[in-house]
């Protein structure tokens, strides 16, 4: 069993949210998130910084919007859809692993997904929901 270190990502997590820079995001938009040390089968971020790419879904305010996380995993999974190649490696969607977040945890822009694949993955959460 590997033991996560909650007390190094509660530190990091204080410093995100003393942040007063949110930034501006886009739906469509691959940005690096920070979405921490995570309980059980959450989804954690990876690295030094606990982060990982999102997929933004829908925006709500400046302040919070709703992501996706992304792995390269290509699980034959219902709840994994493909997003194509980002960063030159196949990149797929994690449905059941959507989350609200305070843009603060938001991060550099990768990339921008196609209307078309965008759309398939909105199709795909409304069929989870």
């Amino acid at each position: 069993m590997i033991l996560k270190d909650f007390d190094a990502w509660n530190e990091e997590k204080k410093q995100i949210d003393a942040r007063e820079d949110a930034l501006l995001y886009r739906e469509r938009e691959v940005r690096w998130c920070r979405l921490g040390a995570n309980v059980g089968f959450e989804q954690d971020g990876t690295g030094r910084d606990h982060s990982r790419p999102v997929l933004i879904l829908k925006g709500f305010s400046r302040s919070v919007c709703l992501v996706l996380p992304l792995t390269t995993s290509s699980k034959k999974h219902p709840y994994h859809t493909s997003v194509g190649v980002i960063g030159n490696r196949p990149a797929f969607v994690i449905i059941s692993q959507l989350r609200l977040v305070d843009t603060k945890r938001l991060d550099q822009k990768i990339t921008t997904l196609n209307r078309n694949v965008f759309e398939g993955v909105r199709k795909a959460v409304k069929d989870m929901l």
